[in-house]
């Protein structure tokens, strides 16, 4: 059976850790571009002398990790950063992504690759069969991220407008799992589709 991927995103604030964890508790694996980037920013990282070297000492603290806070209010504020920040992470976050798909079981009927910028983002919807969408309206969207430490309403304004449009992302998917009501109804959505991509990759494998 030939694994098939899928590809999983949404909007700041949408739901994708939850809907990630709620996947995972069927068994199907999940490999998440964040986590590979957090770690990315961590002390020894090959990013961090580049990231150091392009944004200047402010980007990295006194631990010698990214300076997470300073680095998100600078490519928020700076279209121009935030694209010189994605040219040296991207790569290696691909790079991490392709490793951790040939580590996986090879009787893995599917798995899924959370990435936040599926769509927006150069080699990522390309590696996937199909595209996850979790949606929620903006206003659950703000008032989720308001939610979050460090948060104001410029950045959380500024981060929503960053990102591609909603009705965008909703046509460029190929399944959508909507996040408005309860965990409950999230986890029965989950596992309906979960049903579903069984189906799917059986179907799809020869």
């Amino acid at each position: 059976m030939i694994m098939q991927l899928i590809g999983l995103t949404g909007g700041i604030a949408s739901g994708k850790s939850t809907v990630s964890a709620l996947f995972t508790q069927h068994g199907v694996p999940v490999i998440d571009a964040d986590v590979i980037a957090h770690r990315l920013s961590q002390p020894s990282s090959p990013a961090l002398e580049a990231i150091r070297s392009t944004f200047g000492p402010d980007a990295v603290d006194a631990h010698g990790a990214l300076a997470r806070d300073w680095m998100r209010q600078h490519v928020f504020g700076h279209a121009e950063a935030r694209t010189r920040l994605e040219a040296i992470l991207h790569p290696l976050i691909l790079a991490e992504l392709d490793q951790g798909v040939a580590a996986l079981p090879s009787e893995t009927n599917y798995a899924l690759i959370a990435v936040p910028l599926l769509f927006e983002a150069k080699g990522f919807r390309e590696r996937v069969a199909r595209a996850l969408v979790v949606d929620c309206s903006e206003e659950r969207q703000r008032q989720r991220l308001m939610n979050r430490p460090g948060m104001n309403d410029e950045l959380a304004d500024a981060i929503i407008a960053s990102q591609l449009p909603r009705q965008t992302r909703l046509q460029y998917a190929d399944d959508i799992i909507d996040n408005e009501g309860s965990l409950e109804e999230l986890a029965e959505a989950v596992a309906l589709q979960h049903q579903r991509y069984l189906t799917w990759s059986a179907a799809a494998s020869p």
